[in-house]
């Protein structure tokens, strides 16, 4: 038999190759229980299937349970007390079984108070020690003993009692909370120590803390009767919110003649207006004293406070709802009126006295205009700008530039922003009428220059005929004191006459950039805006819109609706009486003019576009791809035109931006999806090799080449039945 028991108690075990006896709690293989083994749960059993799966850790991470208990303690060295009664927190963490004991502090206790307990996972007393408390071991009206302590728990908080509710476990009432006599004994002493007699408590930390830092703040004007001049004094007033005081500051002008003041007022509560004159020293107290034994006992006085106020002077002071704009004050003998307030006076007054009128007070008269600052007229030494900078101050600056506007207008890149026109001179001299010049207006700083063409056995000398500056209009004063107008970028367009010192020029035409900068900010040239235009040439024609018609239709005896640009330009003049200028012409021409639609080769796309790729070096083929598939989130095999525009951007792709878009337009599908796995195998030089052609060398078009020659014409052909809708609607 003792056999048999030894054998339930102990079982084999090998640690290190070793086989020893181990301990009972051991389990078997794979964690299994040997047979008639019992193990002792280490930690608190939750019912499954409520809650989620997941650990105690997890799912109880900052849940606690509070239980309110007490305990006795003895004090064997006080007469006055045999046992005391201390109050504490049992917390109970359910993410690891740690239980905290905490004390809450009492005032004037003499005990060492806070925690008592730290939080660690506390074992069962003997003869259980070999376990420790979970949540099995806890309820309401029970004891429990941490550390041969002995803990009556009384009651718990609603969380803790919803949570052992839903572990099945049944409650008990809750117990009574009893008193500590001694802390009762000396409650009574102190209750008795209260003085009866009345007492008046002047507490001002509640505003000080609500309304510290809070000022209101009026703007207000004393008309002095004793000055000289009657002049009105500007004062700034300032109420306290946090104890009701106020302060005066005095707006001193500059050289007014008067002493510079810190204060007009000090600080301090503003009484108002006392009829009987000026209060003694003394006579206005927060308080008010009975002395109560008078003179009959010796010189010895006994004082108590008269909560009745017998015989006080009560004084009013001035408060914020006595402080309105337009309201006038007595301050000390002077009267001040309150005209304006700032925003925040403003927003607390109607916050809490509904105030919404804040009309101020006018009290200044009206400034006198200001006079008009004239200037010397020119002297015709250097520039006008220079000139007039030496009237503005004593020491003369240099005239400023618009750094802005240089560095906008500045050429960059293919961008010259130069405007260049085609010019002729208006005279009638046989030698100069076959004369051309190159007109270009510099839109970084309001420049011109002219170039004259040279032709051969003229007899003319071309090249540089007026050097870049500024020019004025003509049919100005030279010398006068308004500055001189100069020619701007409205001013030159295909159709203008300008007189550049005294030369008459004809513009009678302009490079394609021109047009196209034009049309692009059409809201600064108003005859390279189809809207205006548009709008100027249906005012003319309404009127006539079916006549209009049938002479368009009459110069397209075949039908095609697209008639050339000589016969649409000698229309548009019959039809406006020459009202319309060249360029608005022009404009209108190239808005509804034929498109030219170019076919461009794929496989000379490709061959030029290897050929950069191959001279930059650039092999990441299989990165490029890699991204392009990880953005095609169906796994279609298609992209969107833009998006790979984007990602092959992000690569720092070496090729032209126009020449990347016509290849992504080559590998489009009927969707406009661009099949990108074709895209990139075009693209790789190295597996897929396309030779190159042999092409003829076309000069790249520079605009500084531009020879001045006018085209035969500004476009081919013009589709005028969209012109005719626009101006008259569809006809029916």
């Amino acid at each position: 038999i003792g056999k048999e028991k030894f054998h339930k108690s102990q079982h084999w075990g090998y640690c290190n190759n070793v086989a020893m006896l181990v301990g009972e709690d051991k389990p078997g293989i794979g964690g299994e229980p040997l047979p008639g083994q019992k193990l002792k749960p280490k930690y608190s059993v939750f019912p499954e299937g409520i809650g989620s799966d997941a650990p105690a850790w997890v799912a109880f991470d900052k849940q606690v349970l509070s239980f309110d208990a007490y305990f006795e303690e003895e004090v064997p060295d006080k007469n006055q007390e045999l046992y005391r009664i201390r109050h504490c927190k049992i917390y109970f963490y359910l993410e690891d079984d740690t239980i905290q004991v905490i004390e809450p502090q009492v005032k004037n206790s003499g005990i060492s108070q806070g925690t008592i307990v730290r939080r660690h996972r506390i074992p069962l007393p003997p003869p259980h020690e070999d376990q420790f408390y979970t949540i099995d071991h806890f309820n309401i009206n029970i004891e429990v003993i941490l550390y041969a302590r002995r803990y009556k728990i009384i009651d718990c908080d609603q969380f803790t009692k919803n949570f052992l509710r839903k572990m099945g476990v049944r409650l008990n009432p809750p117990a009574g909370r009893p008193d500590d006599p001694y802390t009762k004994e000396r409650q009574k002493i102190l209750d008795s120590m209260k003085p009866l007699r009345p007492y008046e408590r002047i507490d001002t930390l509640k505003q000080f803390l609500e309304h510290n830092g809070h000022i209101l703040r009026f703007f207000c004007v004393w008309d002095d009767p004793e000055s000289m001049f009657h002049d009105p004094r500007e004062l700034v007033l300032r109420y306290y919110l946090s104890d009701d005081t106020i302060d005066i500051k005095e707006i001193i002008p500059v050289n007014s003649g008067r002493d510079v003041v810190p204060l007009f007022l000090r600080r301090d509560k503003l009484p108002k207006y006392a009829p009987t004159g000026l209060y003694q020293p003394g006579t206005i107290t927060s308080r008010t004293v009975l002395n109560v034994f008078g003179k009959l006992v010796g010189n010895r006085s006994r004082y108590i406070l008269d909560n009745r106020k017998t015989g006080a002077v009560h004084q009013e002071f001035y408060r914020d709802s006595d402080l309105k704009i337009g309201a006038v004050i007595n301050v000390w003998g002077r009267k001040i009126m309150l005209c304006d307030c700032d925003e925040f006076t403003k927003e607390y007054y109607r916050t809490k006295y509904g105030i919404e009128d804040f009309t101020p007070v006018s009290y200044k008269a009206p400034p006198p205009p200001k006079p008009e600052k004239t200037f010397p007229p020119y002297t015709g030494f250097g520039s006008e700008e220079d000139s007039l900078c030496s009237c503005m101050g004593l020491l003369p600056k240099p005239p400023q530039k618009d750094f802005k506007k240089f560095m906008e207008k500045d050429r960059s890149g293919m961008e010259s922003n130069i405007l260049r026109f085609l010019a002729k001179l208006v005279t009638d001299s046989p030698i100069d009428t076959d004369r051309k010049f190159i007109i270009s207006y510099f839109l970084s700083d309001d420049t011109i220059s002219v170039f004259e063409h040279i032709q051969q056995n003229t007899g003319i000398l071309g090249g540089k005929f007026l050097e870049r500056g500024r020019i004025k209009k003509p049919g100005q004063e030279l010398f006068k004191s308004e500055p001189s107008e100069y020619f701007k970028a409205q001013n030159l367009f295909v159709g203008a006459r300008v007189c550049f010192h005294g030369h008459n020029f004809l513009l009678v035409d302009a490079d394609e950039y021109t047009f196209n900068y034009m049309e692009k900010h059409a809201n600064e040239f108003s005859v390279a805006d189809v809207g205006v235009i548009l709008k100027k040439l249906k005012d003319i024609a309404e009127s006539r819109s079916r006549e209009v018609r049938q002479v368009f239709a009459s110069s397209d005896p075949e039908h095609s609706k697209v008639i050339e640009y000589d016969p649409f330009r000698n229309l548009i003049v019959s039809i406006t009486d020459g009202a319309f200028s060249e360029h608005e012409i022009m404009t209108l021409g190239r808005y509804y003019s034929v498109k030219d639609e170019y076919e461009m080769d794929l496989h000379f796309l490709l061959s030029v576009a290897q050929e950069q790729l191959k001279k930059n070096s650039f092999e990441n083929f299989e990165q490029l791809s890699a991204v392009l598939t990880y953005n095609d989130r169906e796994k279609c095999g298609v992209l969107p035109h833009e998006m790979c525009r984007t990602i092959c951007k992000s690569f720092k792709l070496p090729v032209a931006d126009d020449d990347l878009q016509a290849l992504l337009t080559m590998f489009e599908d009927d969707h406009k999806q661009v099949e990108y796995k074709k895209f990139v195998d075009g693209l790789n030089w190295r597996e897929n090799q396309i030779p190159a052609f042999q092409t003829i060398k076309v000069p790249l078009k520079n605009e500084d080449d531009w020879s001045g020659q006018p085209p035969s014409l500004p476009v081919k052909g013009i589709k005028y039945l969209p012109l005719l809708d626009d101006l008259f609607g569809k006809e029916e």
